[in-house]
């Protein structure tokens, strides 16, 4: 871009002239300044006819300190509006060196593009020198010391990255800012909870809660503070799967950002230098309080709920990716449609969940750090759809890819939880089923601490001992475990699918009663969450209760019901496996393969087993 002619530039004739005719420097400055800002600010945005104004500051022989501040400005151009980024390297590179106003906006940009590039190693010494000298400058300092954790939190070094929002807080704490420093207590406390260090988080929330409470400021900004504080304990208790706990968190998160969404932002500066921050644009935090309802109606077993409120980020998400190309918003669309995906598989909508994980696929093929960090989700999703459709060999290879790909506890325990029901209904991988039981063994040393896990653990040991016909010790693992938890904490699914197994293990026992007082409670909470599996499989056992009991009519009904449910999900398996995104089902490793599917003739699995 530099190497254009400028005499084509009338902008740059005309501040010539200016020079010539001995107007102040000031003046050929600021005219150049104006033009190249007119410029890059037009529709579209002309970003040559800017560089070159900015170049043409250097005609002018002009003082140092301008010549630093273009450097950063035509840096700062060059890496945002063009692939140009090596003479972008270039100008910055010459801004560092130079005054404090621009030397560390100079090392910001530059690390940015140094990690761009992926030479992260040049960009943390840079940050690091950057922070020591910035100690007077309560605002850089800050925003480098955010900079450098952000950078350690992404190369997944988190205790170096709570180490150094630990130093923030405390230098926020000395210059004044406590709006600050909760910002950096609060940045910690999420690290800590990625780390699963629960002991230190729980003292670090309650001061948090105190400072955020205490602090009299800007409103807009003390409620984002307690946004992001209850979005920590809700994301806190939904880890740990205690979908009923965390209820009083997520009333009070709702509320909090329905006041903010009334506050109008005020346009007066804070007079502290070190409170110019702020955690997420209000329009953000909207979408990320849908985003953790939708989590927490998923694990809840609300998926009409969750459906709703998926509906609503998602729209939302439409709008801002249209002015806004930060790349949490595809984080957030990409946690959305995970967790919408999994919805549609308990509802019985297998093909629209299909061409959401294909979805999924395309938004991850568009960013290599997005497909990292989801990889094994996806995986996961695709293990999940295998089950639906019962292609239970590729099921097995998904769920083997997924936990290849992750370090994560909860995730991890998740897909060896449903890998081990993949193996159950085999029914001849005894080794390799009993070897997955001991690793998640709710009775010892169980690996994560959620109340939900833990739960589903139980549940599947007593899926095993139904499936070996040891029914006495299914039920007392069902009854005594399963539904007791999942009773505690509202998990709606996990309640439902533990009173249709008991029921199917009390009507082989012959006690057809209480087989009755289960399944009837089973197919009205199915029918509310709604899961289509739970429905079929109550209604064929209701079907064969009431002929045991001689209800001919009540027979006939729950047949008609078991004919509905079954026609819709053959529809739907149909529906499913002729999609050219079923081939998805034989990706286990590598990239994932948007644009390459071809289509298929008709489905190639059976509706044998949809339990």
């Amino acid at each position: 871009l530099e190497a254009q002619a400028f005499r084509y530039t009338p902008a740059v004739v005309f501040v010539s002239k200016m020079a010539t005719s001995g107007e102040a420097p000031e003046s050929w400055y600021l005219a150049l300044l104006g033009f190249a800002e007119h410029f890059r600010t037009s529709s579209p945005p002309k970003i040559r006819l800017c560089v070159h104004c900015l170049q043409a500051v250097f005609q002018f022989k002009p003082p140092q300190r301008v010549e630093a501040r273009t450097h950063l400005q035509l840096g700062s151009v060059l890496y945002h509006h063009t692939k140009n980024t090596e003479l972008a390297r270039s100008h910055l590179e010459k801004a560092i060196p130079q005054f404090e106003d621009v030397k560390f906006e100079a090392a910001s940009l530059l690390s940015e593009l140094y990690c761009q590039q992926n030479l992260v190693d040049s960009a943390k010494p840079l940050l690091r020198k950057a922070i020591q000298i910035s100690q007077q400058t309560p605002y850089w300092h800050c925003r480098l010391l955010f900079q450098l954790a952000q950078l350690h939190t992404l190369e997944k070094d988190l205790v170096s990255a709570c180490d150094l929002l630990g130093v923030g807080a405390e230098y926020a704490r000395v210059v004044g800012s406590e709006y600050t420093r909760a910002l950096f207590l609060l940045s910690k406390g999420m690290l800590l909870l990625m780390e699963r260090k629960l002991g230190e988080v729980h003292p670090l929330l309650t001061l948090c809660g105190t400072i955020v409470e205490n602090w009299q400021g800007n409103p807009i900004q003390k409620e984002s503070l307690r946004v992001f504080f209850l979005v920590l304990q809700v994301t806190h208790y939904l880890d740990a799967g205690q979908v009923k706990s965390v209820k009083p968190c997520l009333k009070q998160l709702q509320q909090c950002i329905q006041t903010i969404s009334t506050l109008h932002d005020d346009e007066i500066l804070p007079s502290n230098p070190a409170d110019l921050f702020h955690w997420l644009p209000k329009e953000h935090m909207c979408v990320l309080v849908y985003l953790v309802t939708v989590m927490h109606s998923m694990q809840a077993g609300y998926l009409e709920k969750a459906q709703k409120y998926t509906d609503k980020a998602l729209m939302q998400l439409e709008k801002l990716k249209m002015l806004d190309s930060s790349p949490i918003l595809s984080t957030f669309q990409v946690i959305l449609l995970e967790h919408i995906i999994m919805c549609r598989l308990v509802t019985g909508h297998k093909a629209t969940a299909l061409q959401e994980i294909s979805q999924v696929c395309q938004l991850c093929a568009q960013s290599p750090r997005l497909f990292t960090n989801h990889a094994s989700q996806l995986h996961t999703l695709l293990g999940l759809y295998c089950i639906s459709v019962n292609c239970m060999d590729n099921a097995e290879a998904q769920f083997t890819a997924a936990l290849r790909l992750t370090t994560h506890q909860e995730l991890w325990a998740f897909i060896v939880t449903n890998l081990a029901s993949v193996y159950i209904r085999e029914g001849n991988r005894h080794q390799e089923l009993y070897s997955l039981l001991e690793r998640i063994n709710p009775d010892h040393n169980f690996p994560v601490s959620s109340h939900c896990l833990r739960a589903a653990a139980f549940y599947i040991r007593g899926l095993l001992s139904f499936f070996q016909g040891r029914y006495n010790e299914a039920k007392n693992k069902l009854f005594m475990e399963t539904l007791k938890m999942s009773n505690a904490e509202d998990l709606n699914r996990l309640t439902a699918c533990s009173l249709v197994l008991l029921g199917h293990i009390f009507y082989v026992l012959g006690n057809h009663r209480e087989s009755n007082n289960m399944v009837v409670p089973a197919m009205q909470l199915a029918s509310k969450i709604p899961d289509m599996s739970v429905q079929l499989w109550s209604s064929a056992l209701l079907k064969d209760l009431n002929k045991a009991c001689g209800n001919t009519i009540d027979a006939h009904e729950a047949a008609q019901m078991h004919q509905n449910f079954s026609q819709q999900l053959l529809q739907d398996h149909i529906a499913a496996c002729s999609l050219p995104e079923h081939n998805l089902i034989s990706w286990t490793d590598g990239p994932p393969p948007v644009g390459q599917f071809q289509a298929q003739n008709g489905p190639t699995t059976s509706l044998a087993s949809l339990l």
